[in-house]
């Protein structure tokens, strides 16, 4: 048996061995792992209302005798459990779902339990399901007006055993803990110390003093994440990259290759050399010598068929002041849909080839990349600047074209998706790599790309998917941020409509008008699974009753990620050219699809969609000159999902919407189980305590830039929290 806190969980009061089996279960294994097993939540006992004052809607906690339990078997084999909680004022339901083991619990139980749950209306009385509950033994009495911790827990495992677990291991072992945190740190952030924090997380004397503890445990949580990501960012800084001579680039000085190169081997320069200086394209280098000397930000307004929006210009102003810097940019530029990210990103291409580099740009999808690799063409190639594309679509010849190109330095651009970081594709002298909508590659495909490179590119992330400053603080803490908070002057705020499903008769008509007006339409099929077979079958049936029934004199064409990739193209390609007046579709078209004449955005059954999908699909209209409507047709039944549909028709702020976002779904579920290790908070809430992360992300700030390493003797056990933190997520990552 191993002691202090190491000693096994088994031995503590009330848990033995047949309640250590059910810790063991959810990773919890010694006395230590019970003291950081913090609550989730808490009942306040001391004020409990009569059941006749439960409302729908509430959460509360009730206390009653059971009075009736039935139970029936429904299709599937699936049961559902009722029974009937009475009080002096009343009586509520308490259902279960496929839980038949409650049954005999509850038949157990003195007959006298308490239940906490959400009200819900019911035909007969209110109801709560799946509520928490335990039964109320003789020597309760005396304890019960208390605040009571609830811990996250397993089947097996009752609330009564991890409180009492939770108290023998505060009143026994506590005094093994030792604070990581210096004594300086906690009185100039007016902190408790981490024994008097544990006690009164577990065991509050009030409601005071359980926030004071949380306040604590949550800026320890928060301080490691930032000191890591401060630490990375420190180490980037150190690193040595290449400095971009902007500033005689916008003062229109002609650059000499050879100070591109001056910071490179001399093998490398003399293959840079060679194959720069044979050309294969006579106009592209005819173009581009006769701008040399012409100052950058007028080659910029001469490539754009429009004015830069202040924000376009502050952020390109931001990207080149890094690019200057003789150390690795690493720069996040956020945009909402339509904001000009593709301009912002062209023009800091623009800089980089000017200054003899090349550049890539990777896109998540075919689609997105061919986008991209348009747009970029038509910026660039007037400027004497090639634009190669790489996609694995491309014939054999075209592909090996394209990548002799990129590989010689005739080519200063290539525009591809995960195609560019494959075995064979080389670059020449690769120095500035963009990289749009990250979050959808892994973090070895973004490595793969820019080991590519010549010593350390450049790296400019894009993403249109607005993320909220709590969660850019951590997820991308690392980098600089940049926002494209403004839309290009004339652009038409979509105007967004909800409507229920017997409305569609009336939508119909409207769109009809619409489409004889020359407009086009998407239609987005019902998401009923996350299966791309079982989406393409609902896309299928929509696209059939379409066509067939409510717009069959109407050209209606369909669109799915099961169809082969050839025929998927052809179906955008008749759309983008109006030959076709309505495309039915799934979520494939969330990202980058970009048809000025589409005006009309429908989703059946939106309540199905997450508020970020929802934005991004209405994003996919409003890019002419012409008003552009959105209709959500829904019949939303639970409250998370009424608010998604309110939150959509009060505002097109993508910003506001991912704020929203963050309230509803929580940061785990917006980030993505990719980045579950980086954010596996116990402690912490980014929406309730987003004050305390700007805090502890300022004081992660000051420590790394007075000692990056945190070599000193102050910070030796946070230094080593850290190391077991990345240790653990390290072993996360493998399995």
């Amino acid at each position: 048996m191993a002691s202090g806190l190491n000693t096994e969980v088994q031995f503590l009061k009330g848990v033995g061995p047949r309640y250590a089996k059910f810790y063991n279960k959810i990773g919890i294994f010694t006395v230590e792992d019970v003291l950081l097993n913090l609550p989730r939540r808490y009942q306040d006992r001391r004020n409990i209302p009569p059941i006749s004052e439960a409302k729908p809607g509430q959460m509360v906690t009730v206390k009653g005798t059971i009075r009736r339990i039935e139970s029936r078997t429904v299709s599937g084999g699936r049961v559902i459990l009722k029974a009937i909680l009475e009080d002096r004022s009343g009586a509520i339901t308490l259902t279960w779902f496929n839980q038949p083991w409650v049954r005999k619990q509850l038949e157990d139980s003195s007959g006298e339990i308490i239940a906490f749950g959400t009200v819900k209306a019911g035909q007969y009385l209110d109801e709560i399901a799946s509520p928490e509950w335990e039964s109320l033994g003789e020597d309760d009495g005396e304890e019960f007006a208390k605040i009571f911790p609830i811990y996250p827990l397993t089947e097996g495992l009752p609330q009564k055993v991890a409180r009492a677990a939770a108290k023998a291991a505060i009143e026994t072992y506590l005094g093994f803990m030792v604070d990581p945190l210096p004594s300086g740190l906690l009185k100039s952030q007016n902190l408790r110390d981490l024994k008097w924090s544990l006690r009164q997380i577990h065991m509050p004397d009030d409601e005071a003093s359980q926030k004071l503890a949380h306040k604590r445990l949550a800026f320890e949580e928060f301080l490691y994440l930032q000191l890591e990501l401060a630490m990375r960012r420190a180490q980037t800084k150190q690193e040595m990259g290449i400095a971009f001579p902007i500033e005689d680039l916008i003062a229109g000085k002609e650059i000499e290759l050879q100070h591109a190169l001056e910071q490179e081997p001399s093998s490398r320069k003399e293959k840079v050399t060679k194959g720069v200086s044979q050309p294969q394209d006579l106009f592209f280098s005819v173009e581009s010598e006769r701008r040399s000397g012409v100052p950058l930000w007028n080659q910029v307004h001469e490539m754009l068929p429009f004015e830069l929006t202040k924000a376009q210009r502050r952020v390109i102003g931001e990207v080149f002041d890094d690019m200057a810097r003789p150390f690795p940019m690493n720069r996040l530029v956020q945009g909402d849909v339509g904001a000009g990210k593709t301009a912002v990103a062209a023009a800091c291409m623009l800089a980089a080839v000017r200054s003899g580099y090349q550049c890539a740009m990777m896109a998540p999808t075919e689609i997105l990349a061919e986008q991209h690799g348009k747009s970029i063409r038509k910026f660039l190639e007037p400027l004497g600047i090639r634009v190669e594309l790489l996609i694995g679509k491309q014939g054999a010849k075209e592909r090996k074209l394209a990548g002799e190109a990129v590989a010689n330095g005739s080519a200063q651009v290539a525009v591809g998706t995960h195609a560019l970081i494959q075995e064979g594709v080389e670059f020449q002298n690769l120095g500035f790599v963009v990289v749009d909508e990250q979050h959808r590659f892994g973090v070895l495909q973004r490595k793969a790309l820019r080991d590519k490179g010549i010593g350390n590119p450049d790296v400019l992330v894009m993403t249109a998917t607005p993320i909220p400053r709590t969660l850019t603080m951590t997820l991308y803490g690392d980098l600089d941020v940049s926002i494209i908070d403004e839309l290009p002057p004339g652009r038409k705020p979509i105007k967004t409509h909800a409507k229920k499903p017997f409305e569609r008769e009336g939508i119909y008509r409207s769109l009809r008008e619409l489409l004889n007006q020359g407009r086009q339409a998407y239609f987005v099929c019902p998401m009923v699974s996350e299966s791309e077979k079982m989406m393409a079958a609902a896309a299928e049936e929509l696209y059939d009753t379409l066509r067939m029934q409510a717009f069959a004199e109407y050209r209606v064409g369909l669109l799915h990620g099961q169809m082969k990739a050839a025929d998927k193209d052809v179906v955008m390609e008749s759309f983008r050219k109006h030959e076709l007046d309505i495309l039915v579709a799934t979520t494939v078209i969330e990202v980058g699809v970009d048809v000025p004449n589409a005006s009309v955005m429908v989703i059946e059954d939106a309540n199905r969609f997450g508020l970020s999908q929802l934005h991004q699909l209405r994003g996919r209209v409003g890019r002419g000159d012409t008003q552009s409507y959105c209709i959500l047709v829904s019949d939303p039944k639970s409250e998370d999902a009424m608010k998604r549909i309110e939150v959509m028709t009060q505002t097109t702020d993508g910003f506001v919407i991912a704020e929203e976002d963050l309230k509803i779904r929580g940061p785990g579920n917006m980030a993505g189980t990719e980045q579950s290790g980086q954010l596996d908070l116990k402690v912490a809430d980014m929406v309730r305590d987003a004050a305390l992360l700007e805090v502890a992300r300022g004081v992660a700030m000051k420590i790394v830039s007075s000692d990056p390493l945190l070599e000193g003797k102050e910070w030796e056990m946070v230094h080593q929290k850290l190391k077991q933190k990345r240790s653990d997520v390290a072993l996360i990552t493998i399995s």
